[in-house]
Formats: C-alpha cells, sequence, structure tokens
C-alpha cells in the first residue's frame, strides 16, 4: 500500500477538543471523525485495527465452546417490560417508535432479547449448557459522552451469555470466560487485571472487572502488587483448574472504588504491596442466576416432569473501546511514538524510502522489499510521498507500525536500516528482517 493512496487525513497538531492521548491520537491521524456528539466514523485506519481486535476476540471465545450468533439493534420493548428492566433502565436507552406506534429500543444491551431466543428454542436440560455470543454495534445515550471512543454513546460490543442447570454448572461457565478474557488480552499486550466489581444495572451478585493501568482511566482501583505475578499460562479448561486459577486472583485484594473498604484494603495489603491507581475497563463479566430467566419463564425440562429456570451469565468486551485503551497503554505522548501490538498493528511494517524527483531507486527497492514481504504474510505500506526523511518518520511513528525500513543515504547492497518503533536502528539483511517479523507475528 503507497501511503498517496491510503485514507489516511493526517493532522499536523493535536485538535483542541480532544483531552486525553487516545482520542488525539485517532483524530490526528485519521482513524475516526465524529459524526455528531459521541458518535463517530470509523475511517480505514482506525477501522482496521478494530476487526484485528474483534477477530482475536473470536477467536478466543470459539476457544472455549462459545458459539456466535448475531442479533438486532432494534429491539422490542416488550421483552424488557417482561423483565422488568424497561422503565428502570433510565434515559440511556433510547426510546423509539416505528410506523405502527410500536415501541421499540436501541439494544444497549441484549440480556433480554438472547433469553428470549433460547426460551423459544431450548427445552430439555440435554440441550445444556448453552453459551452463545455476538459482536455487535450499541446505543446508550450517555449524558457527556467525552474522551473520544472511550465513553461515546454508539459502540461496538463483544457480549456473550452461558446457559446452564445450576449453580455448579454456571459457575463453570463463569470461570471459563475468565480464563478467555485473561487470554484475550494477554494476546493484545495489555495486563488487564480481574478485579470484584458491582454488577450495575444488569444485576446478579458476582462480577469481575477486567482493568488496564491508565492515569485517564475513569476507575479508581486499590490492589495488591503481587497480583501480576500470577499466571494463567497452564490453566486448564476444566472444573478444578479454572477454579484455581480464579482462585489465585481472589486471594490478592483488588477492587474499584464502588467496592473499596479502606479497613479491609489495609489489613490485608502490606503498605510495600499497595498500589492505589487509576484503570480503564476492557471487560466485565456477570453471573446472575435466574435473575432474567424466572420473570422470562426461560426454564427447561427436568427428569420427572418438572421444571427449573436455567442460569445465567453475561460477558462483554468493549472491542471498540479497546482500540482506545490501547492507544492510552502504549502511546509516548512525549515522543509522539504509537507501538501497536503486532498483532492488531495496521501495518506490521512501515517502509520509508527517501525520494528524490529526478532518482526513484529508493522507491524502487521499496517495492522490491514489499513484494518479498507479501510473499511472506507481511503487510506494509510504503511512503512514497516527497516529504523529507525526519517527517515521514514522525508521520509513521504516528501511525505506530511496529517496525519501520528506513531507505536512505545509508543504505547499501543488502543491508538495510531497520528499526523496532522506540528502539535504535540497526543494519541487516532483509530476510533476517522478515525472521523477525514472522517470529513476532506467529508469538501473538
Amino acid at each position: 500500500m503507497y501511503f498517496s493512496k491510503s485514507f489516511v487525513p493526517i493532522l499536523k497538531n493535536n485538535p483542541t477538543e480532544a483531552k486525553i492521548k487516545s482520542h488525539q491520537l485517532m483524530l490526528r491521524v485519521g482513524m475516526i471523525k465524529q459524526s455528531s456528539a459521541g458518535i463517530y466514523s470509523w475511517l480505514p485506519l482506525g477501522f482496521k485495527v478494530m476487526k484485528k481486535i474483534e477477530q482475536i476476540v473470536r477467536e478466543e471465545q470459539d476457544r472455549i465452546g462459545v458459539q456466535e450468533i448475531l442479533m438486532p439493534t432494534i429491539q422490542s420493548s416488550e421483552i424488557w417490560k417482561e423483565s422488568g428492566r424497561y422503565d428502570d433502565y433510565g434515559e440511556e436507552m433510547l426510546r423509539i417508535k416505528d410506523r405502527q406506534n410500536r415501541e421499540m429500543l436501541y439494544g444497549p444491551t441484549n440480556e433480554e432479547l438472547v433469553t428470549e431466543i433460547f426460551r423459544s428454542s431450548i427445552k430439555s436440560y440435554k440441550s445444556l449448557p448453552q453459551l452463545l455470543y455476538h459482536i455487535q454495534w450499541k446505543f446508550r445515550d450517555e449524558l457527556r459522552p467525552r474522551f473520544g471512543i472511550m465513553r461515546c454513546r454508539e459502540f461496538y460490543m463483544k457480549d456473550a451469555y452461558s446457559f446452564d442447570l445450576n449453580d455448579d454448572e454456571a459457575l463453570f461457565s463463569y470461570n471459563k470466560f475468565f480464563l478467555s478474557y485473561l487470554r484475550t488480552f494477554k494476546r493484545l499486550n495489555l495486563s488487564a487485571i480481574p478485579m470484584a466489581a458491582d454488577t450495575g444495572p444488569i444485576g446478579g451478585n458476582l462480577s469481575h472487572e477486567f482493568i488496564i493501568l491508565a492515569d485517564t482511566g475513569e476507575s479508581k482501583i486499590y490492589t495488591d502488587k503481587r497480583i501480576f505475578d500470577v499466571n494463567s499460562s497452564s490453566t486448564l479448561l476444566e472444573k478444578n483448574s479454572l477454579t484455581n486459577l480464579r482462585q489465585q486472583y481472589e486471594k490478592f485484594y483488588s477492587v474499584t472504588d464502588e467496592k473499596f473498604n479502606k479497613e479491609e484494603f489495609e489489613n490485608k495489603v502490606s503498605e510495600t504491596n499497595r498500589l492505589i491507581t487509576k484503570g480503564i475497563e476492557v471487560g466485565h463479566i456477570f453471573y446472575f442466576g435466574d435473575k432474567y430467566s424466572k420473570p422470562m419463564n426461560a426454564s427447561v425440562d427436568l427428569p420427572g416432569g418438572k421444571k427449573d429456570f436455567v442460569k445465567m451469565g453475561s460477558y462483554g468486551i468493549g472491542v471498540s473501546r479497546l482500540v482506545g485503551a490501547i492507544i492510552e497503554a502504549k502511546y509516548d505522548e512525549k515522543s509522539e511514538v504509537m507501538k501497536w501490538p503486532i498483532s492488531v498493528a495496521p501495518y506490521d511494517v512501515s517502509i520509508i524510502p527517501m525520494i528524490n524527483k529526478n532518482d526513484t531507486s529508493a522507491l524502487n527497492k521499496a517495492n522490491k522489499i514489499n513484494n518479498e514481504f507479501k510473499n511472506n504474510d507481511i503487510e506494509a505500506i510504503i511512503d512514497d510521498t516527497d516529504e523529507n526523511l525526519s517527517s515521514k518518520i514522525k508521520k509513521m511513528n504516528l501511525i505506530g507500525s511496529p517496525y519501520q525500513i528506513i531507505i536512505g543515504k545509508q543504505t547499501d547492497g543488502d543491508l538495510f536500516e531497520f528499526k523496532e518503533v522506540g528502539k535504535e536502528i540497526q543494519k541487516i539483511k532483509l530476510d533476517e528482517i522478515i525472521k523477525i517479523i514472522k517470529e513476532q507475528k506467529i508469538k501473538n
């Protein structure tokens, strides 16, 4: 891809309306464009990153046996009245009427709709458990949308739902998602801490938020530093192993401000290990038993002619929010350098040739390199503009490909100036460059 042919409308300076790193960068490099308050169009660069995040989320859901569906954005009010949430949800719900004067709503979440789907389809306990997920746009009419995509009205989200026969099986499902989320965030190169949290408008009595540390986060967190040492890599997808994993995390005090107890925190965590900071919520899981299945009559037939309401859980990941969260974690605002994890980077490598009007040799070299990259499933962008080299490097630092190849006066023979963004330049052969990038892609 030539930069001159790409739709990447870069601004020279940070927009004045943007107050946090992610909002600044996403507007500056043309990842998004505001349509109205809290609503954005996703332009090629931003959309590309978001779709890569979506695919990782999808792969990790599939990995634990969750089946993908797609529910509509517009829902009938009737099922929300059944659950009792239609009047309770508040003004964040966008209520509308169709031409038949039927009350409809733009879905802020999908507990009701998925319960209705389940109850009309599954009748026997023998069909349990059922794990379903979808990735869809949501709308919540935030009073004060701010911080770009971090607190907006329309957002792209993965939500999943579990249906089980009893509490024991339901907790097994809950723990599957607990592990899945840890795996997901690890692939995004994020250190996400599971923290006990309030259930909010979703309801229930068990909930964990997955938080990444960030100064711009809206959540204040209190935790034990030792929680970062917990390793989930050997966890198996079976009851005892999953239970043990959650217990390893839960033995360390770790809560958001809604559940904070000063006396408990100071008693359980030594002063040396206390960490009080801010963080960004990137995922949230809930177990709420029969909160929805009972009022909506979602039951299954048991042996002996009895019936029982299924036990449910809900599991959300903000796919679009993760774009901003990664920027908050990885963007060096002072140096104006963004380094995307290679798993979600818009391009694996930026090729930066020094181009003179009467000399196309550097661009020719760039094209040859790119052909080799294509043969090795490495995606590159070539800056074919006639800007000076320093301007090009600055621009590509903002775009954030993890690697750069610079073709300038120092490029000689089969050695190329190659650098990992944020590190020193090294001169190495193309086959070695390909090897380095491919190894990183495999790891992620």
